[in-house]
């Protein structure tokens, strides 16, 4: 028994101290990765080519399955939520399980970049960067498929469509994803994922703990009152009046409702109301966006928004309908998950390419995700302002540093692998505890009875 401890203490000190110092397994994955260079470039540039917009990304789908299956994964299902792949990979020693996600789908926006691999899908672009998603996540894929002897555990990676959001009427994205049971069969105890960022430069990356990105909400609000001749205001209930107050008026719950120090923006994008110069409108149909930092704050303000919207109607004789579409909350990085990842981080690019950018108020689906396993999302830097990539994402000048494709790779391999070595030892501990106690139990129910025959 002294020696199973000996060699199991052993074994956690290795394990531990392996995800903070430098390893052979470090510079075997650094190996394979610049290895995988030429076809990472390869890969990225062809997706970027052929981008698909969201629920259409059919032939991304089949592209990426393809390669899965060509690397002999273990199981390969296409079609969950619609276009999604789910693969799993599993390593030479069981173990936990663990999952990486990647987003699939580009935007409606035209390419304006004179580059080698310009979109050849007019007005689509890869402008959110998804192609390098993709490009990264296929590249772990095929670096630890070829090396499953490093697996303690299965992985399970999800290629995800319409994280920008499915068309109107449709279901589709993370949510839709996890209703299919992407998460099931097996279910990880953690999920992993990136996003480039081209005010992070290359070779840095981005780390909250905590919320790292918004929740967004959107909202409809129709507003309704009574049409009447524009010469004769007092006879109609004007409804661009009261809907313009009430757009005045939401602003306020952000200036003076809400406590200054927590984020939270309420922004209208869409304004749309009657059908004649002089004739008062009956209706107008707004559209906006919600969006804070914080699940309690965003409750709150919901409430807020019917009570300002109740209020300001009510004073006219109108009447209001509000609704909520496409939401994700507060994307939330576990920090006990993002503490165990740092030092896994800091290893691979240093501690001083680790960066701890401002939570951001773009919001991201891969918090659905969170909302079932814990999570960690970190932003991959993309940026050189040598070489003039500085352009944001959602542009039609925006690019990556390719740079990044090697270092995303080589990051997300290690997170992995380290994830399930420590889940490894954690379990280890449990079961080494359970032992403990089972054996004191024993130990008790030997020594007691002839301790009572001395008395």
């Amino acid at each position: 028994m002294c020696r199973t401890l000996i060699a199991y203490f052993l074994g956690v000190v290795f394990l531990t101290g392996a995800i903070s110092a430098q390893t052979p397994r470090d510079a075997q994955l650094a190996q394979a990765t610049e290895a995988l260079r030429a076809k990472l470039i390869e890969t990225r540039r062809y997706l970027h080519q052929h981008p698909e917009l969201s629920n259409r990304e059919e032939k991304t789908s089949q592209y990426i399955a393809e390669k899965l299956r060509a690397l002999g994964f273990d199981e390969v299902k296409t079609q969950v939520g619609k276009y999604g792949v789910v693969g799993l990979l599993k390593g030479a020693k069981p173990g936990p399980v663990v999952a990486v996600r990647a987003d699939m789908d580009a935007l409606p926006i035209l390419e304006t970049l004179n580059v080698p691999y310009k979109s050849q899908n007019a007005g689509v672009k890869h402008a959110c960067g998804h192609d390098v998603h993709m490009t990264v996540q296929l590249g772990v894929a095929e670096i630890l498929s070829k090396n499953r002897n490093l697996i303690n555990g299965t992985i399970k990676f999800i290629f995800q469509p319409a994280e920008e959001g499915a068309p109107e009427g449709e279901k589709g994205g993370a949510g839709f994803m996890i209703e299919q049971g992407a998460m099931e069969s097996p279910r990880p105890s953690a999920i992993f994922g990136l996003h480039v960022m081209p005010n992070i430069q290359v070779g840095q990356i981005g780390v909250n703990s905590g919320p790292a990105m918004a929740s967004s909400d959107k909202f409809m609000l129709t507003v309704r009152g009574k049409k009447v001749h524009g010469a004769y205001p007092h006879d109609g209930i004007d409804t661009i009046v009261v809907a313009s107050e009430a757009v005045l008026a939401l602003q306020t719950i952000r200036s003076r409702r809400i406590n200054t120090q927590e984020p939270l923006v309420i922004t209208i994008g869409s304004f749309q109301g009657g059908n004649r110069f002089n004739i008062i409108a009956d209706e107008v149909k707004i559209e906006g966006t919600m969006r804070t930092l914080n699940e309690e704050v965003r409750t709150a303000a919901m409430a807020m928004m019917k009570q300002t919207l109740q209020g300001i109607t009510s004073a006219y004789g109108a009447t209001y309908e509000l609704t909520w579409g496409k939401n994700n909350p507060v994307t939330y990085n576990d920090p006990s998950l993002v503490a165990a990842t740092l030092p896994t981080l800091k290893r691979i690019v240093g501690e001083a390419n680790i960066t701890t950018p401002r939570p951001q108020m773009g919001a991201e689906d891969f918090s659905l995700f969170q909302k079932v396993v814990p999570g960690f999302f970190y932003f991959l830097g993309v940026g050189n302002t040598a070489k003039g990539i500085t352009a944001m994402i959602h542009t039609p000048e925006f690019d990556a540093d390719e740079e990044a494709l090697v270092i995303g790779t080589k990051v997300m391999s290690n997170v992995l692998l380290d994830y399930l070595d420590q889940r490894m030892v954690n379990l280890i501990v449990v079961q080494e505890k359970q032992k403990m106690v089972e054996i004191e139990v024993e130990i008790i129910q030997l020594v007691v009875p002839y301790s009572l025959a001395f008395e």
